[in-house]
């Protein structure tokens, strides 16, 4: 329970960096790569395999590193981008509605339990999800959707991902070596993507988004390894695992972008805050 609980807080940290990327115009995905490069750095110290690196390719979860380094890279631009535009609020329940996708992968793939107080507070749960974020607003451009849906789409096939290379291909002692990995490959494909900006159009590296990168790389490395980490307990089926973790961090971004950026908070968003603790109430006992 423990690094679940700390997954979430290291979870819900990000998108307030993101929000403060937005406010001292930071360069997104300068500081995003950077960021990956420190979580490679911290994944290899952690996993005393700096001299390791060498073997990743012949790693059983190679494949699946790359696979999800690429997502990351992706995914995580697109989360920035929500923050930034939409509120950290929104760009929570954009990521974490997501959890249908895990759910149902998680019951069609393992042929993990359905039980009437798991359906229950899962639906309880995306239902509140929704409610805890929803803007009171009359007008929203087609332009206001696009991230969020993407960041749907690309977050619940990250974790569906995880959850499968983590499954199938990674042992207990090779979390921080898998997790340092596929930061790894992330940076990689950020850094050909920065190149061939810099051809295009000639720019250069700034100062704040190295400083930027590293501060947001930390709580994001320990995010994931938390993640994976609280996965691997057997006391959890993934499919509550996931619903808890997601649930409990956009009720805490909720509370964190209406105090610390004073985000508005709805009658709609109070109610959806005491769904998500009855959901995750239904799914534990399930």
């Amino acid at each position: 329970m423990l690094h679940l609980i700390l997954s979430i807080l290291f979870s819900t940290s990000l998108f307030a960096i993101f929000k403060y990327f937005g406010i001292y115009k930071v360069n997104t995905l300068q500081a995003i790569v950077v960021n990956y490069i420190v979580a490679f750095f911290l994944g290899m110290l952690s996993a005393n395999t700096i001299g390791a690196i060498g073997t990743i390719s012949s790693q059983p979860w190679f494949l699946g590193a790359v696979v999800l380094g690429l997502l990351f890279v992706t995914v995580f631009f697109v989360m920035a981008k929500t923050a930034q535009y939409n509120g950290v609020s929104v760009a929570s329940i954009a990521g974490k509605m997501s959890v249908v996708v895990p759910i149902v992968f998680g019951i069609i793939l393992y042929k993990e339990s359905v039980t009437f107080f798991k359906v229950v507070g899962i639906i309880t749960a995306l239902v509140a999800v929704y409610l805890s974020s929803a803007k009171d607003t009359k007008s929203n451009s087609k332009g206001s959707f696009l991230f969020p849906v993407l960041l749907f789409l690309g977050s619940g096939v990250i974790d569906t991902t995880l959850k499968y290379v983590e499954t199938n291909y990674v042992s207990h002692s090779d979390v921080d070596f898998f997790s340092g990995s596929l930061f790894g490959f992330a940076a990689f494909f950020g850094l050909i993507i920065l190149t061939i900006k810099y051809f295009v159009t000639k720019e250069k590296l700034e100062l704040k988004s190295i400083i930027a990168g590293v501060v947001l790389g930390i709580p994001n490395y320990y995010s994931i390894v938390f993640l994976v980490k609280a996965l691997q307990n057997k006391n959890f089926e993934s499919s509550d695992l996931f619903t808890i973790n997601n649930v409990g961090i956009v009720v805490v971004s909720t509370l964190l972008g209406l105090l610390l950026f004073k985000e508005s908070f709805s009658t709609k968003n109070k109610i959806g805050v005491i769904l998500a603790i009855v959901g995750i109430i239904l799914v534990t006992i399930a």
